[in-house]
């Protein structure tokens, strides 16, 4: 059994959807590992991961509009606002969504489907550098 360690950052734009599925399949590729898991964490309160459909963006954009939706940005409804008006809508996108995945490895590459990315989700309005640890243990 091996492990692998390392970070990747990412600039966002603000609000939205990040795909970071390439520079993570290379990192998983360089390991050498024909089987194992891919865990990835993103080390932020106000941003998510998740794994969603990758060939159509309109997904994306329901996706973004229906958390907006579902979490308004309303000063009125939080105690937390120190940091503004998007700040406590953005802790709580991120504890719907989720921190970490995992992914299988198999034949030395991520198991996703077909049509399945892996996004850093913004649920900032401003843009952030974002790191993700990514740790891979396989043989």
């Amino acid at each position: 059994m091996r492990q692998a360690v390392t970070t990747l950052t990412t600039q966002t734009r603000g609000q939205g959807l990040v795909e970071v599925t390439e520079p993570v399949a290379r990192w998983v590729a360089v390991q050498g590992m024909e089987t194992g898991l891919l865990t990835v964490f993103c080390r932020h309160t106000s941003a998510s991961l998740v794994i969603q459909e990758n060939a159509d963006p309109s997904v994306r954009g329901d996706l973004e509009r229906f958390f907006k939706r579902l979490v308004p940005e309303d000063p009125t409804l939080y105690d937390h606002i120190l940091e503004g008006p998007d700040d406590m809508p953005a802790h709580i996108r991120s504890a719907l969504t989720t921190v970490q995945l995992s992914i299988p490895v198999l034949e030395g590459r991520m198991a996703l489907g077909t049509w399945q990315g892996i996004y850093l989700f913004e649920h900032r309005r401003r843009p952030h550098e974002r790191t993700l640890a990514l740790h891979l243990l396989g043989d």
